[in-house]
C-alpha cells in the first residue's frame, strides 16, 4: 500500500516515519509538512520525495498517515477520504465535535477504512490487557491516571509543542485514558470536571450499564510524581494495567497492519474514526463542566 506522511514533529520522526519505512507491505510515497524545509530533511532520511502540496500527496496515495496536531489533522483528514485515502491518524483526532464529526462524514461518504493510533491498543502487554478486561464482566469502578512531566521539567522531545502548551493534559493524554477505559466500561453518560495544580484535570465519569471511573491528567507534573496508570475494581476483583514493553515504531507497525486489514476484509477497526470522534465528544464535554466549574 502506498502510503503518504504528514507531519515532520518528534511524532514522525520517532514514529510514523521509521514504521511506514520499514513495513515490509508499504511504499512511503512521500512527506508533506507545514515546514517544507523539515519535510525535505524527513524525506530524505527515509528514501523518498518532500511534497509541496497535501493533495497532490493525496492523488499519489492509496492512504496517508497524519502526525500533526488535531485541529489541522481533522480537515486534512476530510479532504485526503474525499480523494479516496484510507486514514491513519493520531489521537485526538480533533479538539472539537463539529471538527471531528466533518472528518467522520467525509471518511463513511468516501468508503474508506480509518484507525486512530491510540498508543496502548497497538502495544504489549497493554492491548492485550484491555481486551481480557472488556471479556470480562462485573467491573463496577475504573480509575486512570496519566501523569507526565512534558512540562514539569522534563527533557521530553513534545516540550516545544505549540498546541500541547495550549490545549493540555486534557486532549493530550485524556484521550489515551478513555481508551482505556471506554472498552472495558462502556460508554460514557455523564462528566464532571475539576481543574487542579498546572494543567491537571480530575475528570468523574458515569458510564452506561452503572459503572464509574476517575480520570486524573497531567503534563505538569516534576518527573519525580509522574506516571500512568490504570485500575479497574468488580466482583472478580481488582485488574492493574500492565506496563507498556513496545517502543512507539513497533506499536505503530501494528497500527499500518490494522489499517492493511481493515482494508481488505471491509471489516471496521475497533479503534476507528468513529471512536476517535466519540473521545473528542465526551472530552468537549469535561472541558464545557471546567469553564462551567465542574
Amino acid at each position: 500500500m502506498r502510503i503518504g506522511l504528514l507531519g515532520t514533529g518528534p511524532w514522525a520522526s520517532l514514529a510514523h516515519g521509521p514504521a511506514l519505512h520499514a513495513h515490509p507491505e508499504v511504499e512511503l510515497t512521500g512527506v508533506w509538512g507545514r515546514r517544507p524545509e523539515a519535510a525535505a530533511d524527513l524525506a530524505a532520511r527515509f528514501g523518498t520525495e518532500a511534497y509541496d502540496d497535501p493533495d497532490a500527496l493525496f492523488a499519489d496515495s492509496d492512504a496517508v498517515a497524519i502526525a500533526l496536531p488535531p485541529d489541522i489533522q481533522a480537515p486534512l483528514a476530510a479532504r485526503a477520504a474525499e480523494a479516496g485515502c484510507h486514514l491513519l491518524l493520531d489521537k485526538p483526532v480533533a479538539t472539537t465535535p463539529e471538527a471531528a464529526a466533518l472528518a467522520v462524514d467525509a471518511a463513511s461518504a468516501a468508503g474508506v477504512a480509518s484507525v486512530v493510533f491510540f498508543t496502548l491498543h497497538f502495544s504489549e502487554p497493554t492491548a492485550s490487557w484491555v481486551r481480557e478486561q472488556a471479556a470480562t464482566d462485573g467491573w463496577l469502578v475504573g480509575r486512570a491516571d496519566w501523569l507526565s512531566p512534558v512540562f514539569g521539567g522534563s527533557d521530553s522531545p513534545f516540550a516545544d509543542s505549540p498546541w500541547r502548551r495550549e490545549r493540555g493534559a486534557l486532549w493530550d493524554v485524556g484521550p489515551h485514558a478513555l481508551s482505556v477505559l471506554l472498552p472495558v466500561l462502556g460508554d460514557v453518560t455523564a462528566v464532571r470536571a475539576a481543574a487542579g495544580p498546572g494543567d491537571t484535570v480530575h475528570l468523574a465519569l458515569r458510564h452506561e450499564g452503572g459503572a464509574s471511573s476517575t480520570v486524573a491528567v497531567s503534563h505538569t507534573m516534576p518527573p519525580e510524581a509522574a506516571g500512568v496508570t490504570a485500575e479497574l475494581r468488580g466482583t472478580g476483583g481488582v485488574a492493574a494495567l500492565p506496563v507498556r514493553e513496545s517502543d512507539a515504531a513497533e506499536a505503530f507497525g501494528r497500527a499500518v497492519d490494522a489499517l492493511l486489514a481493515s482494508v481488505r476484509t471491509g471489516e471496521p477497526h475497533p479503534y476507528d474514526i468513529r471512536f476517535g470522534a466519540r473521545v473528542t465528544d465526551i472530552l468537549a464535554r469535561a472541558e464545557e463542566s471546567l469553564k462551567a466549574g465542574g
